[in-house]
């Protein structure tokens, strides 16, 4: 029962994916990143990604593209999209790393895991966070958008892997006697769910990193 359900999640989210892609292909972001970020969402939030692109990142959408339009609440959805996109490519990354070479920290593959994607979730943030913000001020200089990009998002990422590696916590040691294998649907399923769940803890630092002035709403 778990592997269908399993199998139904990860097409509803590669669909949703899609979807959202072929209307970012005809309705580009005016934030570049954001091509990517909306479809990455698509993956792990489904069908709540395509309502909430419609409703706060659509070009255009009901006007809803400017900022302040969006509310503290549009306006910290999707930052913590921003962050959680990133997030997750590091995983989808660092996940068969892991895999294939066998990895291990202290005997535990699970800390391996925690320690590659960790790393390269920063690293794609980082990314992210620059590519959203040199664009929009290149005088500023790359050494300095970088330090801005630094600043932006290392706390939310750390929010977002505490609910991410917690759930990956309790599917190696509680829910499962063998816990799921990467070549296995049922893993897949399980860090779909992680990706929520690291949305969700990321969301309140994200929306008080705007509020505050040090992330700038997307």
């Amino acid at each position: 029962m778990l592997t269908m359900i399993a199998w139904i999640a990860l097409v509803i989210g590669i669909i949703c994916s899609i979807v959202i892609l072929i209307d970012v292909v005809r309705h580009p972001q005016q934030m570049a990143i954001m091509n990517v970020v909306w479809p990455v969402n698509g993956w792990f939030f489904g069908p709540i990604a395509i309502w909430t692109y419609y409703k706060w990142g659509r070009k255009n959408a009901k006007n809803l593209q400017i900022d302040q339009q969006k509310g503290e609440m549009g306006q910290g959805f999707v930052s913590t999209s921003h962050c959680a996109s990133g997030c997750t490519l590091g995983d989808i990354v660092g996940v068969p790393i892991v895999a294939i070479t066998g990895l291990t920290i202290v005997g535990s593959t699970l800390f391996a895991h925690y320690f590659v994607e960790f790393v390269l979730a920063y690293v794609f943030g980082i990314l992210f966070q620059f590519l959203a913000i040199y664009p929009m001020n290149k005088k500023q200089g790359i050494r300095n958008a970088i330090k801005s990009a630094i600043k932006a998002d290392t706390i939310s990422l750390i929010a977002f892997e505490i609910g991410m590696f917690g759930w990956m916590a309790l599917v190696h040691y509680v829910f499962f006697t063998q816990p799921p294998a990467p070549s296995q649907i049922t893993y897949w399923f399980m860090m779909q769910i992680a990706m929520i769940l690291g949305f969700l803890t990321s969301f309140p630092a994200n929306k008080l990193l705007v509020r505050k002035g040090i992330k700038h709403a997307m």
